[in-house]
């Protein structure tokens, strides 16, 4: 009776999404015929690192709204009626994909079937370049971000989607693109010589899920997230004994919280080293799935890359 009453709710739920998009869009579609053409282009994102990205292109020729905040986890985050408002409205829409934003799967289909232009930032990277996984619906890793190269080619889908729909400002956003790519090369190069001064056997990255591992990926480092790659995942006891076992192995010095996921977890695992005899630091906060608070440097898609390697690095070495 539970299955099928969760049954009965999953269906009315869709129905009322369905529902809120036909008549939403309908009143999105009347706005727009009336706009003014030299009105800002409407433009709606979902994780707070596409938001800057898309900011940073678009500049003051856009107007932006993110439906996700500073440490929204992505992975769990349902449309409000809301959300589904600024998405009819908007006249392009920019997501992660990778079923990152897992619970707003259907949201994007009914957007795509009634003619809104729904764009997955992801969706042109090769994917045989990209993380597979078997516990994660897409079978790919989408923490994507994570990869400068790959981040910096999911800046040029966005550049070519809105030079596309906004065609009397494609060279700015060229420009803008172009800039963009610039600072995340830089951004590269300066990561790779601050982590240079960890040892790679001393490159054990350990975290509440598997947010890092393209982060990993790139700068040779060992990445162990104890929830798996989505928040959704439970850590159990047999989990958190076995990693516990594994820090105190390799010596490890440090494990980290991230900011859109509960410290429980890794709280209990520093528990558990310790019971063991031995000890582990929490060495400090990640942010992982979001961005930090809109007015700081780790607001940045940029900054935040910086407080993240100056934490891990200060940690470890």
């Amino acid at each position: 009776m539970k299955k099928q009453a969760k049954e009965h709710y999953n269906m009315n739920f869709k129905k009322t999404i369905f529902a809120l998009c036909i008549s939403l869009l309908f009143i999105g579609c009347h706005q727009q015929k009336q706009k003014d053409p030299s009105a800002k282009l409407k433009v709606v994102t979902t994780t707070t690192m596409i938001t800057d990205m898309v900011s940073a292109i678009g500049g003051d020729l856009i107007e932006v709204k993110g439906l996700m905040g500073s440490g929204v986890d992505p992975h769990l985050y349902k449309a409000s009626e809301g959300d589904l408002r600024k998405l009819s409205e908007a006249e392009i829409i920019f997501y992660n994909g990778l079923h990152l934003e897992g619970k707003l799967e259907d949201v994007f289909e009914k957007m795509k079937h009634l003619g809104k232009q729904t764009v997955a930032v992801s969706s042109k990277l090769d994917k045989s370049h990209l993380i597979s996984s078997k516990n994660f619906a897409s079978n790919f890793d989408p923490h994507i971000w994570f990869s400068p190269k790959k981040w910096i080619a999911c800046v040029d889908l966005v550049v070519n989607e809105l030079a596309t729909i906004d065609a009397k400002n494609a060279i700015t956003y060229l420009e803008n693109g172009k800039t963009y790519k610039a600072q995340i090369e830089k951004l590269d190069f300066e990561n790779a010589s601050v982590i240079n001064s960890i040892p790679i056997e001393k490159r054990i990255l350990i975290t509440a899920h598997d947010a890092f591992n393209y982060f990993g990926q790139t700068y040779s480092f060992e990445v162990i997230g104890l929830q798996g790659l989505s928040t959704a995942t439970e850590a159990g006891v047999k989990d958190v004994q076995n990693l516990a076992n594994f820090i105190i192995e390799k010596d490890v010095k440090a494990i980290f919280i991230e900011t859109s996921v509960p410290k429980r977890t890794i709280e209990a695992l520093q528990a558990s080293v310790k019971s063991k005899g031995h000890e582990v630091k929490i060495g400090g906060e990640l942010f992982s799935d979001a961005l930090g608070n809109p007015d700081t440097e780790e607001g940045t898609y940029l900054g935040m890359y910086k407080h993240n390697v100056s934490t891990i690095v200060e940690a470890l070495k």
